[in-house]
């Protein structure tokens, strides 16, 4: 053998030992380098969305927590109507639903009070004649500060907030406070008493408009003027709320003003409950009726020729669960 030849065939052993093909080696490392990216842009992005999801969360809670800070209370002024609880608005009885706190008055039924969830807390701040559990003033006070701590406030109100409520002392009190608030009317007493009485507020026959008055003012010993009223009583009805303890007065005033002993006169206690009482009478007789029938309870007067055309009303049928809707 020559040198040539022992030189050469290791060479050429070298030259054709199987090799992996060149194409492999570039897939695999193609492979490699993009796992190792995707896994490193994986790292970055878990990184980033771990950051973006804290800062979020931190900021999340922060907006809470000044939300919370500055939640601004709410107070929604609603009539409650005349007693009973079928006579409630259903825009009443949803913000009742929704309510934090309900303060409500004396003349607020236990129907109604019924209907208020348990979650929501009830404080009573009613003012009866002669039995003030409350004044004007700590009711104001009490209903701004509920609302200046963030609470959304029912102040239920008997009848309707427009008549005899002393609305207007509570709006301003929340209107200097910054404070928004909404009314809600409810059916007024007198509405109320002439539907479930049948004795109707006006009739063509003898009374083309009706009034409404107190006989309570700011001033406890101030009375109603009654020269103005006694030639009102003759040509209209008048209905009078929370009259009961002035009726003997009012009767007497009203026939020293030339008004006949014998005009018609009406009380009614508990108007469009299931205890209504109505007492019907004349000037001359109607206070020793009433104090015979011993009436306490929330007694409207209704003093007019329209107590003549009483219609036949059948309560019952008002008072029964076969024609209830279900809300």
């Amino acid at each position: 053998m020559s040198i040539a030849t022992s030189w050469s065939l290791p060479f050429l052993r070298t030259l054709f030992k199987p090799q992996k093909p060149l194409l492999n080696l570039c897939y695999r490392d193609a492979i490699s380098t993009t796992v190792t990216t995707v896994a490193t842009r994986q790292r970055l992005d878990d990184s980033k969305t771990s950051a973006k999801h804290s800062y979020f969360g931190k900021w999340l809670k922060l907006a809470n927590r000044q939300n919370e800070v500055h939640k601004q209370g709410q107070v929604f002024i609603v009539g409650a109507g005349p007693g009973d609880a079928e006579l409630l608005t259903l825009k009443a009885f949803r913000l009742l639903q929704q309510a934090d706190v309900v303060l409500f008055d004396a003349l607020v039924s236990e129907d109604i009070l019924s209907l208020i969830p348990s979650k929501v807390v009830k404080e009573y701040v009613g003012k009866r004649c002669k039995k003030h559990s409350f004044t004007q003033d700590a009711i104001c006070k009490r209903v701004v500060e509920l609302a200046s701590n963030g609470h959304t406030v029912v102040r239920l109100k008997g009848g309707d907030p427009a008549l005899f409520a002393r609305t207007c002392e509570e709006t301003d009190a929340l209107t200097k406070a910054n404070i928004p608030f909404a009314i809600v009317p409810g059916i007024t007493a007198a509405s109320g008493v002439s539907a479930y009485t049948g004795i109707p507020l006006t009739d063509r026959r003898c009374a083309q408009s009706v009034s409404f008055m107190t006989a309570h003012f700011k001033d406890a010993e101030q009375w109603p003027e009654m020269a103005p009223m006694a030639q009102n009583v003759l040509n209209q009805t008048m209905v009078v709320y929370m009259g009961l303890s002035r009726l003997e007065g009012l009767c007497k005033g009203l026939i020293h003003h030339n008004v006949p002993t014998t005009w018609p006169v009406a009380a009614i206690e508990n108007a469009t409950s299931p205890e209504q009482r109505v007492i019907t009478g004349v000037l001359a007789d109607i206070h020793s009726k009433v104090e015979a029938a011993n009436l306490t309870g929330p007694t409207l007067l209704i003093f007019g020729k329209v107590v003549e055309s009483r219609q036949q009303v059948n309560t019952l049928l008002l008072h029964s669960s076969k024609h209830a809707a279900t809300i």
